[in-house]
């Protein structure tokens, strides 16, 4: 990789699809607003993922410590009972300081491994939210209920100065393969003129417990404006979906705080690959946005897949009030029906 503080000076964000995988019957499932939780100003960045035949829920509970990773249980992928952070602030001077929030999981057989999001910064907003850099951080569990335990000393990978993940490298979907784990991490630079450029990119391990290593391009240009990845295989095809959200500008409102932009997360988009090696910005459609969700009217958060039943859940965050606030997030879920199939072109 050849560093570069300005890796796209002047370049346009890519075009939104023209095809569509539609997700439908979009409803709230979580609401933010309880103290005794810790999510009275929002509840937003879900990971969905079952152990014993129940349904367990990452969220990130924005409260007055900070945002920290939550826990939902449910039966039904529906009705989703609440138990409250499973992570706390690490002490002044940690990467993990501000915010120990979105923790995606992987169970090796023997252990849950959970990598997530630690800032030693958070915006004066009034709602505590993280601001960069984002790192990847480690925490483990004997049971999908926790208790989780910090690993400090094991550094999964951090942000890079220079590089095209100069201000995130947070965490993803994890995926063993033949030689090891990949995971699919979210990861951004600044340009010159402060614009922020988005991607995914790819990390690899063969050991859950060591560094991870970044390949040195990232898995789609930045001018894909994406973040965050969650991975369903279609095994009647052998087809990988990556979803991911999408950010846009909202050039008809002004940024709501002086520290805030007027970025904002505006859609989940599905990209589409045999392998995940091969995702391409020519193959990807848009699964959901405010239009067809039914209830957010601008923000469309980033999404967790999970296959229940014959269909496969989309969990995502939006807000009722036509805002793009950080804040007043709740959880909504939305579904497309098994087996995908990928959209046709346009002819």
């Amino acid at each position: 990789m050849s560093p570069t503080q300005d890796p796209l000076p002047l370049v346009e964000r890519a075009q939104t699809p023209t095809r569509e995988l539609s997700a439908h019957d979009s409803q709230v499932v979580l609401r933010h607003g309880d103290d005794l939780f810790g999510d009275q100003y929002g509840a937003r960045d879900v990971w969905v993922f079952a152990s014993g035949g129940e349904l367990f829920m990452h969220y990130d509970a924005a409260g007055s410590t900070g945002w920290l990773a939550a826990l939902a249980t449910s039966s039904d992928g529906i009705s989703w009972e609440k138990w409250g952070p499973v992570l706390t602030l690490g002490a002044p001077g940690l990467q993990d300081s501000a915010s120990a929030s979105y923790g995606t999981t992987y169970f090796d057989g023997a252990k849950w491994h959970m990598f997530y999001l630690g800032t030693p910064n958070a915006t004066d907003d009034g709602l505590r939210t993280p601001s960069f850099p984002y790192m990847t951080l480690k925490a483990e569990a004997d049971s999908a209920n926790g208790p989780w335990v910090k690993r400090p000393e094991i550094v999964p990978f951090v942000a890079s100065d220079g590089s095209w993940y100069s201000d995130t490298a947070s965490p993803g979907a994890v995926v063993k393969t033949r030689d090891g784990f990949v995971m699919i991490f979210s990861a951004a630079t600044t340009a010159s003129d402060g614009q922020i450029w988005r991607t995914l990119g790819v990390a690899r391990t063969e050991d859950l417990n060591s560094s991870w290593t970044v390949d040195e391009q990232p898995l789609l240009p930045l001018t894909e404006q994406i973040e965050n990845s969650s991975l369903y295989f279609e095994p009647t095809t052998g087809t990988w979906f990556l979803f991911t959200n999408h950010i846009a500008i909202a050039d008809d409102v002004e940024a709501e705080h002086p520290q805030n932009s007027s970025e904002y997360t505006d859609a989940i988009w599905v990209y589409w690959a045999d392998d995940l090696d091969s995702f391409s910005s020519e193959n990807k459609a848009v699964v959901l946005n405010a239009e067809s969700s039914g209830w957010s009217p601008r923000v469309i958060g980033l999404p967790s897949v999970l296959p229940i039943g014959d269909r496969l859940a989309i969990y995502y965050d939006g807000a009722e009030r036509d805002s793009i606030s950080h804040g007043y997030r709740d959880v909504g879920v939305a579904w497309l029906d098994l087996p995908l199939v990928a959209p046709e072109a346009e002819q």
